[in-house]
């Protein structure tokens, strides 16, 4: 689950870690933090695959979720969001530990710095994990997180693609690059369909602070995928091949919060790819969906606005096939 907290910048100056990134911290550590907030945060359910994949559900993708819940009511509370989004939910395992949670400290400038205590998700291990988890689906999208255990996110890789699914991978932190670059690199190699990276990510990927997007999205590319380089107000670029796309950014004029506005891309973006749209309107539904969650707090788009959303989604689709 999500926990959201307004903070003033000088907050981040009382925890250890660097703002606009996610560090793993215990339970101790966690009650430490909260107890340091004005006001109880407020509560959503997050993680950044299962963002995407509930934001999917919604613009009407058939989707499940693979993760590991807890035994309490925010267990509970996320299971029964999720089946109420018409995500699949039979594929959740569960641990006799509390639900894992995320503090989102979102600053005035709407930038967001996590704090993540995994608790039951930390014991989804790798022989929990085979093809039969996969069956039935033809598209895998993973987070970048699940990178922190590189046994866990290599069965589940070869459990995907054992399974037959194209995977989408989602660099997620400039943190994760930086602590897997060579096991990343070797990820490409074996095989992933399309990886998304925001600016910091794709930099940290490639250790260049010179180049610009449009270059570090041909060179991701060029190891075999489908590049889709993220670079917030400024929109996208998309890379495949020798092809290379401009996706125009949807302007904001009431920016709230950034977080789960790369889940949502992803969602908007693959909802596209995986129904054969062109690149272009896959970008286009992407930006969409980003652009509205940041006008909210939290990462999850609320339900009055989602008859507009998904109106404006269908317009995209619809024009690009016609």
């Amino acid at each position: 689950m999500d926990l959201l907290a307004p903070v003033p910048e000088s907050f981040l100056d009382r925890i250890a870690g660097a703002k606009g990134g996610m560090v793993l911290v215990d339970q101790v550590e966690m009650e430490h933090i909260l107890s340091l907030l004005e006001r109880e945060p407020a509560c959503t359910t997050g993680g950044s695959a299962a963002n995407t994949t509930l934001n999917a559900a919604r613009l009407g993708l058939r989707t499940t979720f693979l993760g590991k819940l807890g035994d309490d009511e925010l267990a509970g509370a996320y299971r029964r969001r999720f089946e109420s989004a018409g995500v699949d939910s039979s594929r959740f395992k569960t641990a006799h530990l509390p639900n894992a949670r995320c503090l989102a400290l979102v600053t005035p400038d709407a930038q967001r710095t996590m704090r993540t205590c995994l608790a039951a998700a930390m014991t989804l291990a790798p022989a929990d994990i085979s093809p039969e988890d996969f069956r039935g689906c033809r598209h895998a999208h993973v987070e970048g997180y699940l990178v922190f255990n590189q046994a866990l996110a290599d069965a589940v890789l070869e459990s995907a693609r054992a399974a037959g699914c194209t995977v989408s991978l989602d660099l997620a932190s400039f943190e994760v690059v930086n602590a897997s670059r060579d096991w990343l690199f070797g990820q490409l190699k074996r095989g992933i369909d399309v990886v998304f990276a925001n600016e910091d990510e794709i930099r940290a990927l490639f250790q260049d602070r010179d180049s610009d997007y449009a270059t570090l999205a041909r060179r991701l590319a060029g190891l075999g995928v489908l590049a889709a380089v993220k670079i917030g107000r400024d929109g996208a670029w998309l890379a495949r091949g020798n092809v290379l796309h401009r996706v125009a950014p949807v302007t904001v004029s009431n920016l709230v919060d950034t977080n789960g506005a790369g889940d949502a891309w992803a969602a908007g973006f693959l909802y596209g790819y995986l129904r054969g749209l062109p690149l272009p309107a896959c970008g286009a539904l992407a930006s969409t969906m980003g652009a509205e969650t940041v006008r909210h707090l939290g990462p999850i788009i609320p339900d009055s606005c989602w008859p507009d959303v998904r109106a404006r989604a269908m317009a995209i689709a619809a024009c690009s096939t016609s």
